[in-house]
């Protein structure tokens, strides 16, 4: 995962969370399971401790940046 400020917890291992980059450069982390359950919010409060959802990634996977 791109390096990130403050430090996402569990996020940075996570196989649901995107890194999000604005226009402007500022970076988000979204929930991927936001889209299909309201119990996770779309754009996470960090650091992430403790989380229901969390799936270790893949860390040979590159993880998805996009800007919106």
């Amino acid at each position: 995962m791109q390096h990130v400020t403050p430090n996402p917890g569990l996020c940075s291992h996570c196989a649901n969370a995107r890194v999000i980059e604005n226009p402007r450069g500022s970076t988000f982390i979204l929930c991927t399971l936001s889209e299909s359950d309201p119990r996770f919010p779309k754009y996470p409060r960090l650091p992430v401790l403790s989380c229901d959802g969390f799936e270790e990634s893949d860390p040979a996977q590159q993880r998805c940046t996009s800007s919106s």
